[in-house]
């Protein structure tokens, strides 16, 4: 079996609003192996977006233990969590979340500004990926001026600007039309089957769920259920 990439153990965030706390995980325990492909579903409220803020080490837990490659990042502080998540892991947003002032190619390369990469190998790597994504015609085009599912495919190349281990997908196809959401699938599951990457992908439709090898079921801040998917 492959070794554990991302491990959560009895995971808990509790926000304060005022004098109440508010519970958004309460015992989260999750692991995920390298080369995985792993849905996470869950109703609104269940905890999916703090779920994937930990699983992204985009935030510490309020108690628990968060490892990734075997390492407790729970401890770190926020310029050291910044530099593993930069290296670690790439995120796609539903909101895709594009600087507008930025090009595309300005776009797929910002992830590299941050590890320090040489400004021509930031352009040749952002070039290449985003020909991967049937964008080398649009290259110099701003966000204002592309589709919605163009804008994703952007985003989809400056997850992998870094080339992460792990891909969190956030309802990677709730802005898309479902022609466009479907090619973004197919994409995510060639980045898994072909380059073995580990992919996460938060959704609350049980069809896109499917393509996942296996599917965890959220409420109320723990996992409730798991599903294998055989393929």
């Amino acid at each position: 079996m492959n070794k554990s990439i991302i491990k959560l153990e009895n995971v808990w965030k509790v926000y304060k609003m005022g004098d109440t706390d508010v519970k958004a995980l309460q015992g989260l325990g999750l692991d995920i192996k390298e080369g995985e492909f792993v849905a996470i579903m869950g109703p609104s409220g269940s905890g999916k977006s703090t779920a994937v803020n930990m699983i992204g080490c985009l935030d510490v837990p309020t108690k628990g233990k968060i490892f990734l490659d075997g390492h407790d990042i729970s401890k770190l502080s926020e310029s050291e969590l910044a530099q593993i998540r930069g290296r670690k892991i790439g995120f796609i947003f539903q909101q895709f979340n594009l600087i507008p002032t930025m090009t595309a190619l300005e776009n797929v390369m910002l992830p590299m500004i941050f590890q320090g990469v040489d400004e021509n190998k930031r352009i040749a790597r952002a070039i290449q990926l985003l020909e991967l994504v049937d964008l080398g015609e649009r290259i110099n085009h701003k966000p204002t001026e592309l589709s919605g599912g163009q804008q994703q495919r952007v985003a989809i190349a400056r997850a992998l600007a870094n080339n992460p281990e792990v891909i969190i997908a956030d309802e990677p196809t709730g802005n898309l039309d479902s022609k466009t959401g479907t090619n973004v699938l197919e994409f995510l599951e060639k980045l898994h089957r072909k380059e073995g990457k580990t992919i996460v992908m938060v959704t609350h439709d049980a069809n896109l769920s499917k393509i996942a090898e296996r599917t965890e079921f959220l409420k109320d801040g723990r996992i409730v259920k798991s599903l294998s998917n055989h393929r």
